[in-house]
């Protein structure tokens, strides 16, 4: 009965996920043969977020978004999520996010390093259409430089590499999509010359933003505090009440969505101007 309760759950897994490191190196060949040839490699890190939410934060907002950027592209999987990415210098004298505890840094030539090989990777393996997304401002030249440098290594062969800037540039931090809903977020004491509506991805000395924390919620509550808040009374940031959480959590499937449409449109444009 245990053996056929499990086998139930490994073919469950292999009905449903788009995820490589969930499959089996056969499912993966015979997805690949079946046309699905296009993966997504989605880069986060691990950086203080204030004080509601965990140092994960971009690596949980690409569990939750990317299974709808493979949906919206179709014939799409997806790659282990890259979690350590440039965040400061390390030593001596250690700078940006390295100066919070808790922060993992790599150095611009490892981060570079590790994309290419990642991508060499899926391309022995058939896939045609290699996609880089990346979650944080820190990852982007990265991602556009191991891009560039595949397809001029590349441009007899018939793989891409397509880095996607506008999945991290296009309506940052979803500004419009949520203003549009009446989510306005405020800083008490903004920048010179910046409205308290400005869109930034620090407000209020806090490093994080109604977008994030939405997304992660799909994922896991506890991630943002959610209990704690709510038990203390204060469950809001930059002045937007989170409460109820079930409302918060379906806003973090919407912003999935559509940061997934925009991911979308944007390989649409990338694969039309590398014919």
């Amino acid at each position: 009965m245990k053996l056929a309760l499990a086998f139930l759950s490994i073919s469950a897994i292999a009905q449903t996920s788009l995820w490589t490191e969930e499959l089996t190196a056969q499912e993966v060949r015979d997805a690949v043969k079946s046309g699905k040839t296009t993966i997504v490699i989605g880069t986060g890190g691990v950086e203080q977020n204030g004080p509601y939410t965990a140092g994960g934060k971009h690596n949980f907002v690409l569990q939750t978004v990317m299974p709808y950027i493979g949906k919206a592209i179709g014939n799409t999987l997806l790659a282990p999520i890259v979690k350590f990415v440039p965040e400061g210098d390390i030593d001596p004298k250690p700078s940006g996010h390295m100066l919070h505890a808790g922060t993992i840094s790599v150095e611009q030539a490892t981060f570079e390093a590790l994309l290419t090989d990642i991508c060499r990777s899926y391309k022995t393996h058939g896939f045609t259409d290699i996609i880089l997304i990346g979650e944080s401002g820190g990852n982007q030249t990265g991602m556009a430089n191991v891009a560039k440098k595949l397809n001029e290594r590349w441009s007899a062969e018939k793989a891409r590499g397509h880095f996607l800037a506008e999945y991290y540039s296009e309506d940052m931090w979803s500004y419009d999509f949520l203003k549009k809903r009446g989510i306005v977020q405020i800083d008490r004491t903004p920048p010179p010359g910046k409205q308290p509506d400005h869109a930034w991805h620090t407000r209020n000395g806090i490093h994080d933003d109604v977008h994030y924390e939405a997304m992660i919620a799909v994922q896991d509550p506890t991630l943002i505090r959610a209990q704690q808040r709510l038990k203390s009374g204060d469950f809001s940031l930059h002045g937007v009440d989170l409460k109820p959480l079930q409302k918060t959590i379906q806003l973090g499937r919407d912003l999935a969505e559509y940061r997934a449409q925009i991911t979308a449109r944007a390989f649409a444009r990338s694969k039309a101007a590398m014919k």
